[in-house]
């Protein structure tokens, strides 16, 4: 039986070019792309600066509208300019956590907005669910009267994993979340977004640049080159036997990194 949670058909996005001649040129970011994730599994997106990556995401979480193709989640098509819609499914973190936790509110008051804009909840449960989301992520429920310069990078990460999780979406977004990361903090966070995603039925999207990241947590990958898509498949098989010459380059860059640090 399929377990299919998220299916992308024909998506795509165009920019005009505000350069040329009287704007009859469109730039594609984003040539027609289709695939599925199913729930408990992670698909990794991979390429070069510029081949597309943070187009697919801003599209998957309504940021941009499509110029073509549409979102399926739980076999429902999501409205395009539904926003609200998107926010309380489709989930993304950043890199840089700090930047997007606002430094003069609480962790419980960054906890509270989404759920007050998202739920019917009333201030008691509310309160209860920050609490039980701090705990779930690793951290204490006396974090909830922090703020946010009183945590290490590590530990806000997890405050930004726990606002994604509060509302009980079904994808989460992870935009070169573990890049910043050290390679100890970066372990135990992957083994965290594995558990939850079992708890939790979660399929993730891993945008990365780092090959042995996408090796480790993705069960499958895509390459992205100028917006196109160059492979889709099972990680292990692609980065084993890629069949793109620029896969094969991507590849080949990343070992000759690792092998001069």
């Amino acid at each position: 039986m399929s377990n299919v949670l998220l299916q992308v058909v024909n998506l795509s996005k165009s920019y005009k070019d505000k350069n040329y001649w009287l704007n009859r040129r469109c730039i594609n970011a984003l040539e027609p792309l289709s695939f599925n994730i199913e729930a408990h599994k992670t698909l990794a997106i991979v390429g070069e600066t510029g081949s597309g990556k943070s187009t697919l995401a801003k599209l998957l979480v309504g940021a941009e509208l499509p110029s073509t193709g549409h979102i399926r989640l739980n076999g429902q098509t999501l409205e395009p300019g539904n926003f609200k819609q998107r926010c309380q499914h489709i989930r993304m973190i950043f890199q840089d956590s700090g930047t997007t936790l606002n430094p003069s509110l609480t962790i419980e008051q960054l906890l509270d907005e989404p759920l007050q804009l998202n739920t019917d909840l009333d201030e008691l449960e509310r309160y209860q669910l920050i609490r039980e989301t701090l705990q779930k992520v690793g951290l204490l429920a006396e974090h909830m009267n922090f703020y946010p310069h009183m945590f290490s990078g590590g530990q806000k990460q997890r405050i930004s994993l726990a606002r994604a999780i509060i509302l009980q979406p079904q994808v989460i977004i992870l935009d070169e979340a573990l890049a910043s990361l050290d390679p100890s903090l970066r372990s135990q966070m992957i083994n965290l977004l594995l558990d939850l995603q079992q708890q939790m039925g979660l399929a993730f999207i891993l945008i990365s640049h780092n090959l042995g990241i996408v090796r480790h947590f993705s069960d499958e990958m895509m390459v992205l080159y100028k917006g196109k898509v160059l492979e889709l498949g099972k990680t292990t098989d692609i980065l084993q036997n890629p069949q793109h010459k620029h896969t094969k380059k991507l590849i080949m860059s990343q070992r000759f990194q690792l092998l001069n640090r």
